[in-house]
C-alpha cells in the first residue's frame, strides 16, 4: 500500500465532500467549483460547519490535483465547465465499505461504530454494528484508521482516520458518553425503542400530562407568543408541534387561536391525543421528515417541545435543518429541552417496562446548531428545575426566526 497522504482540514473536507457526492448525487458528479464549495459548507452531516470561499476551495483543489488525489476535468453542460473528481479511493484501493467509513470520518471526525453505521446508510449498507467493527479492524490493519482510547463514561470507543490531524472542532465535548449510549445500536433501533416504549405508556403518560401546563407561567407565556405569532397578518399561518405526545400542548395552541397540528412517532400517543382532543389534528410522523403544510407555503412556527430528548447531540444539527426547511420566511422554530445533565436510561416508566435513553443538551451546542441551520434572532431561556413538581433537570427554551 502506498504511503498515506497527510491532509489538512480543508483538504479533508474537499475530498470527503467529493467522496460523498459521487455516491449520493451521481447525476451531478463531478462537481463544479460552486457545487464543491456548497458541498463543503453544507450545514448537515458536517462537523464542524465551515464557510470556505471559492478561492480557498479552488486553491485546495489545485493542490490536491498536483498531489495526484484529485482530477480537474472539462464537462460539457451547455457550456464547458471545469469539474472536480476525487481519486483518493483509487490511490488507497478502497472497497465500498471502507470508502463509506472513510468518507464520514473525513467529514465528521472521530465517531463510534453505532454512529458510523447510521451515518453511512446512504453510502453503504452495513448489516449491523458488527459489520462496521469488522471493516474498521481491517482498515486499522492497513493503517487507515485507529481506535481512540475510551473516555470516561463512554460505552464504545471512537475511531479516527489517519490521513491528517483531526480538525479542532470536529469532536466537541458534548459528544461524550451520552451520545454513544443513545446511538449504541444505531438510529433505526433507537427509533423503534422510542416508538414501542411510548406506545406502551401512552395512556398513563397522557394522564400525567393532562394538566401539566397549569402553574407553569413561563411556558404558557411562550406558547401564547407562538399563538399570537401564528395570528400575525404578515407572517401568520399554521403551526405544527413535532413530537406532540398526548397532544396537550397542541391543544393549548389551538385553544389560543392557532391553526395547530400535532405530529408524533408513536401511534399510541397519537391515538391518545385524538381521543382526548377530538377536535384537534394529530398525525403519525417523523420530525426529521417534516413536510410543508397543505394549506400554506410553510409553517409559521414549528415546535419541538421536549421531542428532541431522545436524539444524540451529534444528531441535533441534522434534525434542526429538517425542522427549519419547511418553515415559512419569518416563521419561528421553538425548542424545549432538558439541559446540562448526562444521558439517562430508563428500564421502567409508569410501572411499565421500557427501553429509553434520554439525552440532555448543552445550551451552547443547541444555539450553535440552531444558527447553523440558517435561523436568526435566536433567543434562549434557561429555567431552573422546580423541585416541588418533581423536576430533576433544568429546562432550556430556544426561539429563532427563519430569514
Amino acid at each position: 500500500m502506498p504511503d498515506l497522504p497527510v491532509l489538512d482540514a480543508v483538504e479533508q473536507r474537499v475530498l470527503g465532500s467529493l467522496l460523498e457526492k459521487q455516491v449520493t448525487v451521481p447525476a451531478s458528479y463531478p462537481l463544479s467549483l460552486n457545487g464543491l464549495r456548497t458541498a463543503c459548507n453544507q450545514t448537515s452531516s458536517r462537523e464542524p460547519v465551515t464557510d470556505y470561499d471559492e478561492h480557498t476551495v479552488e486553491q485546495v483543489g489545485r493542490r490536491l490535483k498536483d498531489r495526484g488525489l484529485l482530477r480537474i476535468v472539462w464537462a460539457d453542460t451547455g457550456r464547458r465547465t471545469l469539474k472536480y473528481h476525487q481519486v483518493l479511493d483509487e490511490v488507497l484501493d478502497l472497497a465500498d465499505d471502507e470508502r463509506a467509513l472513510l468518507t464520514v470520518l473525513l467529514l465528521r471526525g472521530p465517531q463510534a461504530p453505532g454512529e458510523l453505521r447510521t451515518r453511512t446508510d446512504r453510502l453503504h449498507v452495513f448489516a449491523d454494528r458488527g459489520a462496521v467493527e469488522s471493516t474498521l479492524a481491517a482498515m486499522a490493519e492497513r493503517g487507515l484508521v485507529r481506535e481512540l482510547p475510551r473516555r470516561g463514561g463512554d460505552r464504545d470507543a471512537r475511531w479516527v482516520h489517519l490521513l491528517g490531524d483531526e480538525p479542532a472542532a470536529a469532536a466537541p465535548a458534548v459528544e461524550a458518553g451520552p451520545v454513544l449510549d443513545v446511538l449504541a445500536d444505531g438510529a433505526d433501533a433507537r427509533d423503534e425503542r422510542v416508538r414501542s416504549s411510548y406506545d406502551a405508556v401512552a395512556t398513563a403518560y397522557a394522564d400525567s400530562l393532562l394538566t401539566e401546563l397549569d402553574g407553569l407561567p413561563f411556558e404558557t407565556w411562550l406558547l401564547d407568543r407562538v399563538a399570537a405569532h401564528a395570528d400575525d397578518d404578515r407572517v401568520g399561518g399554521p403551526v405544527v408541534e413535532v413530537g406532540c405526545g398526548p397532544g396537550h400542548v397542541t391543544a393549548y395552541l389551538a385553544d389560543a387561536g392557532a391553526d395547530a397540528t400535532g405530529l408524533d412517532l408513536s401511534p399510541g400517543m397519537v391515538a391518545e391525543a385524538r381521543r382526548r382532543f377530538p377536535d384537534g389534528a394529530y398525525e403519525v410522523g417523523d420530525l426529521r421528515r417534516l413536510m410543508r403544510p397543505t394549506t400554506a407555503p410553510g409553517w409559521s412556527a414549528v415546535l419541538a417541545w421536549y421531542s428532541l430528548i431522545h436524539l444524540a447531540p451529534s444528531e441535533l444539527p441534522d434534525a434542526l435543518v429538517s425542522l427549519a426547511r419547511p418553515i415559512a420566511p419569518g416563521g419561528w422554530l421553538v425548542l424545549a429541552l432538558h439541559a446540562g445533565l448526562p444521558a439517562a436510561h430508563h428500564d421502567a416508566w409508569f410501572d411499565v417496562p421500557v427501553d429509553l435513553d434520554f439525552a440532555h443538551h448543552e445550551r451552547e451546542h443547541v444555539v450553535a446548531s440552531v444558527e447553523a441551520a440558517g435561523l436568526t434572532d435566536v433567543e434562549w431561556y434557561l429555567r431552573g428545575r422546580l423541585a416541588a413538581r418533581g423536576e430533576t433537570s433544568d429546562r432550556l427554551y430556544v426561539v429563532a426566526r427563519k430569514r
